[in-house]
């Protein structure tokens, strides 16, 4: 993705070719913190037992994720 403004909610899709932590690959990931460089985020884990799980949190560079959408509920 090129640069541009980012919002707060936002989803963006962390490519599974070029994401520095593959265990994110493909991930769908909600931004917390837009950066000048990228964005802060995270990815909502399942949970266990009938219990909510929490969020992994990441970094990520442009290049490293597209725009897909606008989240409903953010976590805070």
């Amino acid at each position: 993705m090129q640069k541009q403004k980012l919002k707060i909610g936002q989803l963006v899709q962390l490519n599974p070719d070029l994401v520095g932590n593959k265990a994110f690959a493909g991930c769908i990931m909600v931004v917390t913190e837009p950066k000048e460089w990228g964005a802060q985020g995270y990815v909502q884990a399942l949970g266990d037992n009938h219990e909510p799980g929490g969020q992994a949190y990441i970094r990520v560079q442009w290049q490293e994720m597209e725009l897909v959408g606008e989240a409903e509920w953010i976590r805070k």
